[in-house]
C-alpha cells in the first residue's frame, strides 16, 4: 500500500468516525428533546385539566384532528379524558395564527360541557416584556379564561375591553391578547359542534 492509499484510508476512517459520532449525538439530542416535550406536555396537561382520577392517562388516547378553527393548515393533537367510562374533559391544541410576531400555540383544557378548565401557552414568538404576558410565568392573565364558556360569556364579550369585550389587554399590546382571545372562542365554538371528534373512543 503506497502513501497515497494509506492517507486515503486514514481520511476515510476519520470521516466514518465523524459521521458515526454525529449520528450518535443527533439521536441522543432527539431523545432528550422528545423527553423534554413529553415532560412539558404532561406538566401542562396536569395544570389545565380538572381534578382526577380518570379512567385513562391524558397521553394514552391522544389523537390528531384537522380543523381550521383550531389551527389553519395543520393537524393538532387532542387529549380526551374519560371518568367512570364517560367523556369527562379534554385538552385541545389550539393555534392562534395572528399573534403580533407569528403563531401562538395554546393547550386548552375543557370540560365535557364546554367550560374552560385551564389554558397554557406552549410556544410563541411575542415580544419579551410586552406580549409575553400571555405566559403563566409572566402574569396570571391566561387564568382569566378559567370557568368561561360560550354559555356564560356572550359572543360580543370575547374581545379586549377597549373593543367592548370583557378581557384585559396588556399595556402597549393589544394584538397578542386579542389573538389569544379569538383563538379560544373559535376553539370553544368548534368543540360545541364537534365534540364527537374529541371523544372518539368507546367506553362501554
Amino acid at each position: 500500500m503506497n502513501s497515497i492509499q494509506r492517507a486515503s484510508l486514514v481520511l476515510a476512517s476519520g470521516v466514518l468516525i465523524a459521521v458515526v459520532s454525529l449520528m450518535a449525538v443527533s439521536q441522543l439530542t432527539q431523545s432528550r428533546i422528545a423527553d423534554n416535550v413529553q415532560r412539558i406536555n404532561t406538566e401542562s396537561l396536569n395544570a389545565i385539566l380538572p381534578t382526577g382520577p380518570y379512567d385513562n392517562h391524558p397521553l394514552e388516547l391522544a389523537h390528531w384532528v384537522t380543523a381550521t378553527a383550531l389551527a389553519p393548515n395543520q393537524a393538532v393533537k387532542i387529549y380526551p379524558i374519560y371518568k367512570n367510562r364517560k367523556p369527562y374533559a379534554a385538552a385541545i391544541t389550539v393555534v392562534a395564527p395572528d399573534g403580533y410576531n407569528g403563531a401562538i400555540q395554546l393547550l386548552l383544557g375543557i370540560t365535557e360541557n364546554g367550560t374552560v378548565s385551564g389554558i397554557r401557552v406552549i410556544t410563541h414568538k411575542e415580544t419579551p416584556g410586552l406580549g409575553d404576558d400571555i405566559e403563566i410565568k409572566r402574569s396570571t392573565w391566561i387564568n382569566d379564561f378559567t370557568s368561561k364558556s360560550l354559555a356564560n360569556t356572550q359572543t360580543s364579550l370575547w374581545d379586549v375591553k377597549k373593543e367592548g369585550g370583557s378581557f384585559d389587554a396588556f399595556t402597549g399590546a393589544t394584538i397578542t391578547p386579542r389573538s389569544v382571545i379569538h383563538a379560544i372562542q373559535r376553539a370553544l365554538t368548534w368543540y360545541s359542534q364537534h365534540s364527537d371528534q374529541v371523544f372518539i373512543h368507546e367506553h362501554e
